[in-house]
């Protein structure tokens, strides 16, 4: 009984949570339905959900979500690996920092999405393409991240270390990298969305199958619903993607004082 009385208790606090999304997700639906605007403007929510129901049983759903989460997630990895090595790179080594500081300061603020169109010259309009653009666009943030982390680790355990006789590899692996995965977790949850927003966005502009090209596709045709149909299923998959590098960052950091804080949640 008791753990009932406590599930009933969470049920409000869930509610509230999510009070912005439910008003809005019905005032979508009342609009919709009100007259002030065409249903090729604004379909209703319903049909929208009826939209996406239709494509999960014909099993386009599933092609197109597996496709984008495939290159999004490829692209993250690579950029992750690849981010992390070069930050640690920058950190240890005056030249490396020197030829590519100046890279990564010009090339982090910069739209990287405008390079769409010479990756499409270069390299086609297929897979490779298209991860390449997402590695391209998320990796800066990990690179970021990982030298923040390094250049914030204290010098009071960098000495202990020493002193207990840590030397080169020691060090960084067993007492630079755990000190600065924190900030490295945070750049890699920057990264993950812009990973699964540039696929969409190159699967729009090259065509071809995934939720970027279903709905690219569907706009030609003038299909609302398949467009909002897209819309929400990106919206579905950032939440999820993101609560999943979420957990995977309480997991990895339970040492951690953020771990032992509580939370607003």
């Amino acid at each position: 009984m008791a753990r009932v009385g406590l599930s009933l208790r969470a049920v409000p606090r869930a509610l509230a949570r999510w009070a912005a999304i439910i008003v809005l997700l019905l005032a979508w639906e009342g609009v919709a339905r009100s007259g002030l605007v065409t249903a090729y403007m604004l379909p209703p929510l319903s049909e929208v959900v009826a939209r996406i129901a239709r494509d999960a049983a014909i099993g386009d759903l599933a092609m197109n979500v597996a496709l984008t989460l495939y290159r999004a997630l490829t692209g993250f990895a690579i950029a992750a690996i690849g981010g992390i090595a070069l930050g640690l790179a920058m950190s240890r080594s005056v030249s490396m920092r020197w030829f590519f500081d100046p890279l990564v300061s010009v090339g982090f603020p910069m739209p990287k999405i405008a390079f769409l169109p010479i990756i499409m010259l270069w390299l086609g309009v297929h897979d490779v393409s298209k991860i390449s653009m997402v590695v391209f666009d998320a990796i800066f943030p990990v690179v970021t991240a990982t030298l923040a982390g390094i250049a914030g680790v204290e010098r009071e355990l960098i000495w202990s270390a020493r002193n207990l006789g840590a030397r080169g590899r020691e060090l960084l692996w067993q007492v630079m990298v755990p000190a600065a995965l924190p900030q490295i977790m945070t750049g890699l949850q920057v990264a993950l969305p812009i990973a699964l927003i540039v696929a969409v966005v190159a699967e729009m502009k090259m065509g071809g199958y995934g939720i970027g090209g279903s709905m690219s596709t569907a706009s030609r045709f003038a299909d609302s619903r398949g467009v909002f149909a897209g819309i929400v299923e990106i919206a579905v998959i950032g939440y999820a993607l993101v609560k999943g590098v979420a957990l995977v960052r309480r997991r990895l950091l339970g040492w951690h004082q953020e771990a032992l804080e509580p939370s607003a949640a």
